[in-house]
């Protein structure tokens, strides 16, 4: 079958500045239909909310399913379904129908298909267990239920103890699920898939793509497993990677802060078989707002399989961000006709050449309604470990707005030290500077609120 299915989930929606999340990738493979006949259900949802385009598209999509497995069963598009593979159609509304058993038969397959008419509720339960039906579990041959649905459980009983008798006798079952018509239940959709559910599982909230999504499924059900995989992730700028988990099959490697690359020899050459990948992300402080996770990532294997990855967006809150400011600058102007300018800056005082330090620092869960005072000391520790002080800096935070207590990000604190310390009766400083850096934070209030007095 070759590569099934790809995906690529982020384990959180927003996050604050400079905070961590995950990326989860997951691939699933499976063997050639040729030499590993399989029986193929199409379960179809034809409830009320299918009526029109929606339909119609199911039927383009389900009828090209059927062509594409035609022709990969025997080389050629001659009407039957060959090497021992078969597909049968249950659909369902109120209750679910076998509109055909596994059969061979192109014609008889697409005939079922086109009669289908929408209307009713929708009714999940039934749907698997007339799909369960049609397969004989004394067969060989490798099973697969494909689901379609654009819509939540509305009649019949729940379908999950259904779904996992079918797995359990080694139904592989795939969801490809229609947003865009009220709403599905995603949550539902990965219960009911195989594992891991983000493999199996397909969303759209546009009818117009179903097409594609029932001819990626079948293209890449009819290949070979998948050989010398090579997936490389390239996350965006405004992130940076910090771990790597081991994937459950295959090996990681990261190639710099930004670009991950997973490799793995083989997977689903004997049997249908997921693999999943995922490694943790921070955010850098650099862009705010809706942004996208990735830069790029492309796939690659020996068969030729192609793999679409989605590209996640995140949250970023930084609004608790205080920057302490730059220096004001002078401004200064020169006209078109001029060829040079003089002008005065004034004054200011040259220090003997010496470092600039610039410091980051977090607080955590910093409660609102309350100004925080923060020390910072940098101390310059000599030779004999004696530390000497070089800087203290004292800032007053404001105090937040809202009910939670926050994190609070200070970026660009900066000190200046002038020169070599020259510290009497003591040895030379080393080359290497060596310096300590001591924080203290606390409120200032027990609650902050402006006097409103006139004085």
């Amino acid at each position: 079958m070759g590569l099934t299915a790809s995906n690529k989930e982020i384990t959180k929606t927003s996050i604050k500045c400079n905070e961590t999340f995950n990326v989860r990738l997951s691939l699933t493979a499976a063997p050639d239909i040729v030499s590993n006949p399989t029986d193929i259900v199409l379960i179809l949802d034809r409830s009320g909310s299918m009526a029109g385009s929606p339909l119609a598209n199911l039927k383009q999509g389900a009828k090209k399913f059927i062509d594409i497995i035609d022709e990969a069963t025997d080389g050629t598009q001659d009407g039957q379904i060959g090497s021992g593979s078969k597909i049968g159609i249950v659909s369902f509304a109120d209750t679910a129908v076998q509109n055909t058993q596994l059969i061979t038969s192109v014609a008889d397959l697409k005939t079922a298909v086109d009669s289908l008419t929408a209307g009713g509720a929708t009714n999940h339960e039934d749907a698997f267990t007339k799909a369960l039906a049609l397969f004989d579990m004394t067969s060989t041959n490798a099973k697969v239920m494909v689901m379609f649905t654009d819509g939540l459980t509305t009649a019949g009983g729940n379908p999950v103890p259904v779904t996992v008798q079918a797995k359990a006798q080694g139904v592989i079952i795939y969801c490809i699920g229609l947003s865009g018509n009220g709403g599905i239940d995603v949550q539902a959709l990965n219960e009911w898939s195989s594992d891991p559910d983000s493999a199996y599982v397909a969303i759209t909230p546009d009818d117009t793509e179903l097409e594609d999504l029932f001819e990626d499924l079948a293209n890449n059900i009819t290949k070979p497993g998948a050989t010398n995989i090579i997936v490389t992730d390239v996350i965006s700028d405004c992130f940076k990677i910090t771990a790597i988990s081991a994937p459950s099959k295959g090996t990681a490697t990261l190639i710099n802060p930004n670009t991950v690359r997973w490799g793995i020899d083989d997977l689903g050459v004997t049997q249908s078989e997921g693999a999943t990948f995922e490694f943790t992300v921070q955010h850098n402080g650099v862009c705010t707002g809706t942004t996208l996770v990735n830069e790029s990532i492309t796939y690659a294997d020996d068969e030729g399989n192609t793999a679409t990855f989605p590209n996640p967006s995140i949250e970023i809150d930084c609004s608790n961000v205080i920057i302490e400011p730059c220096p004001e600058p002078i401004d200064v102007s020169i006209n078109g006709c001029e060829d040079s300018i003089e002008f005065d800056l004034g004054d200011i005082g040259l220090e003997p050449l010496g470092h600039i330090f610039q410091f980051d620092v977090t607080l955590n869960d910093v409660c609102p309604n309350k100004r925080v005072a923060l020390a910072i000391l940098l101390d310059e520790v000599d030779c004999n470990d004696e530390e000497h002080t070089r800087g203290m800096k004292t800032i007053t935070i404001p105090a937040l707005t809202g009910t939670t207590c926050q994190s609070v990000t200070l970026r660009c604190i900066k000190f200046v030290l002038p020169g070599d310390l020259d510290t009497e009766g003591s040895c030379a400083f080393c080359n290497t500077k060596k310096f300590k850096v001591r924080l203290i934070a606390n409120y200032i209030d027990f609650s902050f609120k402006c006097c409103n007095l006139t004085i």
